[in-house]
């Protein structure tokens, strides 16, 4: 806002006609009257008011011979009537805004006027004061508060849920997942498995401690293995080829028969080499036999 300062108020040269002359507009003669030298014109009293005078944009009456005028932008006023609209201060000697709807404030009024609304109690928030602005509204400093405890946030961290606003710790506490293995809330990142949220650094194998975001894991018995450490601590070995069973790649399928493991794959006469998966075999020692070769053994 713009604040402008008037030098002071005029007054119409008005004086008694000495010589001979006559009135511009009504041919009166105007020698020993009142008179006022509009533009180089002579102009009688009543004339200059009715035809000549300015408006007032405050009273709306003319503004008179006798009468100390006020101008600013092509508009004019009365002295007295050049006050403030909201204090009714005279600011014929003082500094004024000029609104944008004609209307005309003293300088505290006017700062007042255009200061912004505090978004929390939606009082002026007046040049100067401490406030807090976010996506282009503004709080007084101590109206910028937590929506669930109601303490200013100030320079704290927060969190926008809506039209909300939170401290983080109240974010936390409301809204945060908790993670499925230390059940503290889990702030930023994490992992999900099978609808359960962890922290990155608590989904890890449970031999070697090795987190498991992004890398290859089994679950066993509701703990989780990366694949070295299953392999070398969990998996059956299998009685054909000794290696681990893991479920990985090909070793996905066994076969089990009493207290021994075999990969599907593995599972063969030891004669003939016939697949024995889904069929009938023969066992004889630590070897496994089809029904035909068994025979000839």
């Amino acid at each position: 806002m713009t604040f402008y300062r008037h030098s002071g108020p005029r007054s119409y040269l008005s004086s008694t006609m000495t010589e001979r002359f006559d009135c511009f507009y009504c041919r009166d003669n105007l020698q020993g009257k009142k008179y006022v030298n509009k533009e180089d014109k002579h102009v009688c009293v009543r004339c200059f008011e009715k035809l000549c005078a300015n408006t007032c944009a405050e009273c709306r009456k003319p503004i008179g011979v006798d009468a100390k005028e006020l101008t600013h932008k092509n508009r004019h006023w009365h002295e007295g009537c050049f006050r403030c609209a909201k204090c009714y201060k005279a600011l014929a000697n003082e500094s004024f805004a000029a609104k944008d709807d004609g209307k005309i404030m003293c300088e505290k009024c006017g700062a007042r006027e255009d200061s912004a609304r505090c978004q929390g109690c939606y009082k002026l928030i007046t040049p100067g004061s401490q406030n807090v602005e976010y996506k282009h509204k503004v709080w007084h400093e101590e109206c910028f508060v937590c929506f669930e405890c109601k303490q200013p946030i100030r320079s704290k961290s927060f969190m926008a849920k809506g039209d909300e606003l939170y401290c983080a710790p109240c974010h936390e506490k409301k809204f945060a997942k908790n993670c499925f293995g230390c059940k503290e809330p889990i702030t930023s990142g994490g992992i999900s498995y099978q609808d359960k949220p962890w922290h990155s650094e608590c989904f890890v194998c449970h031999t070697c401690k090795k987190q498991l975001g992004g890398a290859r894991f089994t679950a066993h018995e509701d703990v989780f293995y990366c694949v070295d450490c299953y392999k070398s601590d969990v998996a059956k070995k299998c009685s054909g080829c000794q290696n681990p069973i893991t479920g990985f790649g090909r070793g996905t399928n066994m076969v089990n028969y009493e207290d021994k493991s075999w990969h599907e794959y593995c599972f063969n006469c030891k004669k003939c080499s016939l697949s024995l998966a889904h069929k009938r075999f023969v066992i004889n020692g630590e070897n496994i036999y089809c029904p035909d070769c068994a025979k000839k053994l």
